[in-house]
């Protein structure tokens, strides 16, 4: 059974992103992530907050007292570093706070989130490296499974130097019908409410069904997989337009259903589309530490070659 159902409307919802934290490593890819990040403080006149967490002193057989911050030379280096990353980003009067601490990137982030009430945490990525890793690393990652906020990724294809970038007319929300697409369709209804924009949903059948047909004759093969398509595809498209209540939104939702192989399906439907945003769930795991080193291949994928910011909303 479905654990989908038509949602109310989203002004009931109260999504709204008014503390945004950006996670930096000053890095590249933090630099990207964060000219979107302060395009959506602005657009959301949201309170913006940058974390970056230094790494811990190693363990000392004899404990000594923290050294005072003007002679913690990390903590230092880390102040002058974060100057550095906010001037070359041109702030151009959007003011932010930054918070510098000791600690593992999972817990200085996690602590973070909830100490300052965050709503979206903002992150960038490296791309097709070889573990295709976040830019803060695999502990990072561990963070995505470990919040509860949404959060929205950055990747390499993405053109920060737009400067609407956070102007949504097409957003793009990707479902595959679960707990978590669940979780993620009120942010998407939201959004293109807030924004006027044009919502998409788009739900990938795979090209071929689970059963094996191999032993049937070709001809029988062939109609009963044509068959399977279209019953596949008009009940996809029927689940699909029943996430929205009539009259929900000012321009009317597209419904595709597709074809094709994931991830790439919803990385084409968002290249037809032109789409400004991705929306889609993402999986709890079982245990952080271990999801971290669980490849998501769907996720990682579309995060990394999306043109287009990607926001995940755990299930």
């Amino acid at each position: 059974m479905s654990t989908f159902a038509p949602v109310l409307e989203p002004k009931t919802q109260g999504i709204a992103f008014k503390n945004i934290l950006l996670a930096t490593d000053f890095s590249e890819a933090s630099g990207r992530a964060l000219s979107v990040a302060v395009a959506f403080a602005r657009r959301w006149e949201s309170q913006l907050l940058l974390v970056h967490a230094v790494p811990p002193e190693p363990r000392r057989p004899v404990p000594l007292d923290p050294l005072p911050p003007e002679f913690d030379r990390d903590l230092c280096e880390a102040e002058k570093r974060m100057r550095q990353f906010l001037d070359a980003a041109g702030m151009n009067g959007l003011s932010c706070r930054t918070q510098i601490e000791h600690g593992s990137v999972c817990e200085v982030i996690s602590s973070a989130i909830h100490d300052a009430e965050i709503d979206l945490l903002v992150m960038g990525t490296h791309g097709r490296g070889a573990l295709r890793k976040l830019a803060l690393g695999s502990v990072a990652e561990e963070v995505l499974h470990a919040t509860d906020c949404p959060v929205l990724t950055v990747g390499p294809r993405v053109d920060q130097g737009s400067s609407d970038i956070a102007e949504l007319r097409t957003i793009l929300f990707a479902t595959d019908f679960g707990a978590a697409s669940a979780r993620a369709l009120p942010y998407a209804l939201s959004l293109a409410e807030i924004s006027d924009a044009q919502l998409v949903l788009v739900h990938m059948v795979p090209p071929m069904p689970l059963a094996d047909a191999a032993y049937a004759p070709a001809v029988f093969a062939a109609d009963d997989l044509m068959k399977w398509r279209e019953a596949v595809r008009s009940e996809s498209e029927r689940k699909l337009r029943a996430l929205v209540l009539p009259g929900t939104l000012t321009k009317e939702p597209l419904y595709v259903v597709g074809m094709d192989f994931l991830p790439e399906g919803i990385l084409c439907a968002a290249a037809e589309h032109q789409a400004d945003l991705i929306v889609m769930g993402a999986d709890r795991g079982a245990s952080p530490r271990i999801a971290s080193h669980i490849p998501w291949a769907l996720t990682h994928h579309v995060i990394c070659d999306a043109c287009c910011p990607v926001l995940t909303v755990r299930g």
